[in-house]
């Protein structure tokens, strides 16, 4: 057989496929089979030739997601910005991306499978963490942010964020979930991060309106 000369442009033909099938039929009602019947020609060998599972697959249209419509990346140049407006806005642009918001919502229940968790947080590190650290610190030589823990929060942010606040990962209902998050702006306004305010409040309860009963509790 021959080899295919181009494996990228077959996984970004994969990767189209299988986020628009999500987005319309939803994770759980999309199987590789539909992925592949849409793929013109592909077999499902070539499928799990790059992707070893429809989890794998979810968890690579995520982060493509991410990169294309990078929020840190909108702000991390603006002038008119400083570091704690920059954060805030960040997280107001990745709340409003409504198709990365849905996305995410499907992805909760993935984080029972623990090599997928392990990837998230690697994930996480490798592309949060260093834009988290260089905001923090913008924030603190321009005064707007006062931490002694740049590096430290911008380790655990994101943990807190993909992990702590999933009831998948530590159950919890919705208003148990809004009180972590309360909890969460508490513990950084306390620490020099007075991160969270009113529209952020406001899109974050949006978001957990939108979080499906989770069924097994």
């Amino acid at each position: 057989m021959a080899r295919n000369k181009y494996p990228e442009v077959t996984v970004e033909k994969i990767l189209d496929v299988a986020q628009r099938l999500f987005l319309e039929k939803g994770y759980d009602n999309t199987t590789i089979q539909d992925i592949v019947d849409h793929l013109g020609g592909l077999s499902k060998g070539a499928v799990y030739h790059h992707f070893k599972s429809k989890e794998e697959i979810m968890d690579a249209v995520g982060d493509r997601m991410f990169t294309a419509d990078n929020p840190f990346e909108k702000v991390r140049n603006r002038s008119d910005l400083n570091g704690l407006q920059k954060l805030q806005e960040a997280i107001r642009l990745n709340q409003a991306d409504d198709e990365r918001t849905d996305l995410t919502i499907q992805s909760i229940p993935l984080t029972r499978n623990p090599r997928l968790l392990v990837e998230m947080i690697k994930s996480n590190r490798r592309i949060l963490t260093p834009y988290y650290e260089e905001l923090l610190e913008e924030g603190n030589k321009d005064g707007s942010l006062h931490t002694a823990y740049a590096k430290e929060l911008s380790e655990l942010l994101p943990l807190l964020t993909s992990l702590w606040l999933l009831p998948s990962v530590f159950p919890s209902d919705k208003e148990g979930m809004k009180r972590k998050f309360h909890f969460l702006g508490d513990m950084l306004e306390k620490m020099g991060v007075p991160l969270m305010d009113e529209s952020i409040y406001a899109l974050v309860e949006e978001f957990f309106q939108k979080i499906p009963e989770d069924k097994d509790k």
